[in-house]
């Protein structure tokens, strides 16, 4: 789990006005419970940063996987070709080097090792004009956590509800 520290960090990075939010895997949430996360550049084709400066991306099939040479490689992310490009325009679904410190690649593959343990995108972004994407590692849930988690997010709406309601003097 993440400590006060991290989330402090995470909730500055997300308040950024530097930052500028691409695309996000709201599924990742829904089907996996994150351990942890990371922040990690990526290397991209220059068309594959003018279609992500359009708003354009998909996260949701994406995984990321160790390479025989020790590298992690984004897999399965959907950035569609730019229109304006020419032929040197990029394939949409191909395998993207993710950057991170080797002391980072070591801990991410010891915690890899674990059985039901896979990284997930979280989130797309740009970084003071840098293409970063969040990566987590993610252990898979049950189908009825996935249920309990939905039915405390619908408890909590309620009982917003409720108090506003009761703020406001409506019965």
């Amino acid at each position: 789990m993440a400590t006060k520290a991290k989330q402090k960090a995470r909730n500055k990075a997300a308040k950024d006005p530097n930052n500028h939010v691409v695309a996000t895997n709201r599924r990742a949430r829904h089907d996996y419970h994150i351990e942890d996360r990371y922040e990690a550049g990526l290397v991209l084709a220059g068309t594959e940063v003018k279609s992500l400066r359009e708003g354009q991306a998909s996260l949701t099939d994406g995984f990321a996987a160790f390479s025989k040479s020790g590298e992690l490689w984004l897999e399965q992310i959907h950035i569609p070709e730019y229109l304006n490009g020419t032929w040197t325009n990029h394939s949409a679904r191909r395998k993207r080097k993710l950057l991170l410190h080797h002391k980072e690649l070591a801990k991410i593959s010891r915690q890899i090792e674990s059985s039901g343990m896979t990284i997930v995108p979280l989130q797309l972004y740009f970084s003071d004009g840098r293409a970063k994407v969040e990566i987590g590692i993610a252990r898979g849930k049950r189908e009825f956590d996935k249920r309990e988690t939905l039915r405390r997010k619908q408890d909590e709406r309620d009982a917003q509800r409720a108090m506003r309601y009761r703020n406001l003097g409506i019965d």
